[in-house]
C-alpha cells in the first residue's frame, strides 16, 4: 500500500552518497510500471529547465516510485541537488530508450566508473537475476566516491573493486582488473561496462583482443529524447544512430569514440558560463 499523499514527481527520498553524488526517489508511477533494465528518463526541474537524461537506477511498482542517481556536474544537476524531499519536479517523461538486451549468457563481468555504477546496478541486477554468473568491477578515483559497494555486492557472484589512487581495492583501474581476470583463465561470456567515456573505451580497447562481445551505455547530449532533434547522434559500426531512439547501449567495439568525445565537448564553453552566470544568481 501507498503510504502518504501522493503528488506528481514528487521527491520522497534525497541521500548524498558523497559530496557530489545525489541519490532521489520520485514519485512517477507510470514510469515505475513500464521501465525495464538500461532505460532512462528525462527530467526538468523548473518550467524553464534544461532536459536532462538520467539512467532510472531502480523502481518499486506497488508504490510507484523510481530511484534515480545523478552526480553534481553542471547547472541542472546543482539545482535539482539543492530541491528537497517533498518538493516536485516540472516533469518526468520516461521511460525512454531501449532496453538492455537480457539473457543467460554464461559468465557476465559487469563494470561501473564512477556515477557509472548507479548506471550498471539494475543491468547487474537484470543479468543475474536471468541466472548468470555475474562478476562486478566497480571503480572511483578513491575510497571517498566509491558508491553502491554493499548493493552490488548483494546481486554479484563476486565483486571486485578498483580505486585510482589505491586508497581502497586494487590500486588502479578497471580495466586493470578486467585484464587481471582473463590472464588468469577466467572465460568471460560478455562484459558491460557503463563510466566516464575514456574508461568505456580502454574497456573495449582490452575485449576487442579476446573477441568478448561488450557493452557500453553512451550519454551524449540529448535535447528532445525522441529521435527527432538529433542531437544525440553518434556513428555505431559507421552509421548514425541516436542514442536516445536506438540506444543508449551499443557494441562497444564498433563505437566511434572520437567522434562522441568531442560532440561531448561541443557545449563546453556554454555550459561553463551557464554555471558561472548561475554562482553569480545565488550570491546576489
Amino acid at each position: 500500500m501507498r503510504t502518504g499523499e501522493y503528488k506528481l514527481n514528487l521527491i520522497r527520498e534525497k541521500t548524498f552518497l558523497s559530496h557530489a553524488v545525489v541519490k532521489m526517489v520520485i514519485d512517477a508511477p507510470n514510469v515505475a510500471r513500464k521501465r525495464k533494465a538500461g532505460q532512462f528518463i528525462v527530467l526538468m526541474t523548473d518550467e524553464k529547465g534544461e532536459r536532462i537524461p538520467l539512467t532510472i537506477v531502480d523502481s518499486d511498482k506497488e508504490n510507484g516510485t523510481i530511484t534515480i542517481i545523478f552526480q553534481i556536474v553542471g547547472k541542472t544537476t546543482t539545482c535539482l541537488s539543492e530541491m528537497k524531499e517533498g518538493e516536485s519536479l516540472y516533469s518526468v517523461l520516461g521511460p525512454l530508450g531501449q532496453p538492455t538486451d537480457i539473457e543467460q549468457f554464461g559468465t557476465v563481468v559487469c563494470i561501473g566508473g564512477g556515477v557509472g555504477i548507479g548506471v550498471v546496478y539494475p543491468i547487474t541486477k537484470a543479468l543475474k537475476e536471468a541466472g548468470n554468473r555475474v562478476i562486478s568491477i566497480i571503480g572511483a578515483r578513491t575510497k571517498d566516491i566509491l558508491i553502491l559497494e554493499d548493493e552490488m555486492a548483494q546481486i554479484s557472484d563476486e565483486l571486485l573493486i578498483a580505486t585510482d589512487d589505491g586508497s581502497y581495492g586494487f590500486h588502479g583501474f578497471v580495466s586493470d582488473v578486467l585484464q587481471k581476470l582473463i590472464d588468469m583463465g577466467e572465460k568471460i561470456d560478455r562484459v558491460v561496462a557503463i563510466g566516464p567515456v575514456p574508461m568505456m573505451r580502454v574497456v573495449c580497447d582490452v575485449t576487442k583482443q579476446y573477441n568478448v562481445k561488450t557493452i557500453v551505455s553512451l550519454n551524449p547530449i540529448m535535447v528532445d529524447a525522441t529521435g527527432m532533434c538529433g542531437a544525440c547522434r553518434v556513428s555505431v559500426g559507421g552509421c548514425t544512430k541516436f542514442a536516445c531512439v536506438d540506444g543508449p547501449e551499443f557494441d562497444g567495439h564498433e563505437v566511434d569514440f572520437d567522434l562522441l568525445t568531442s560532440r561531448l565537448r561541443m557545449y563546453y564553453t556554454q555550459e561553463k558560463e551557464a554555471m558561472e552566470n548561475f554562482r553569480c544568481e545565488c550570491h546576489d
